[in-house]
């Protein structure tokens, strides 16, 4: 069997076919950091699996669902260069014949 994918198709390697890897690795690295300030600042067990899901869950969420099935690295670069400089643009309409 033979497929045939156009020249403009652009194929992405995921793990689980879903989560790109570079997500993947940002993701490791969020709950690597996470679990390890709550290993150093708090004892009990149960409040740092309560933390733990609170501070890692909506992120793992959104890496696995993705805005609009774009990356979710590229929707927080979109995000911080928008913050940095905001510009609004108007447009007025001009009419050809006025």
């Amino acid at each position: 069997m033979k497929f045939i994918f156009p020249q403009n198709y652009t194929f992405k390697n995921k793990l689980f076919g879903f989560i790109d890897y570079s997500v993947v690795i940002i993701n490791i690295i969020w709950f690597i950091i996470i679990g390890g300030l709550l290993h150093i600042c708090i004892q009990d067990i149960s409040i740092k699996v309560i933390i733990f899901i609170l501070f890692c869950f909506p992120v793992f969420l959104l890496s696995i669902s993705g805005i609009h099935g774009e990356n979710v690295i590229y929707v927080f670069i979109y995000i911080f260069k928008f913050s940095i400089r905001q510009k609004l643009f108007f447009y007025a309409k001009t009419d050809k014949y006025r």
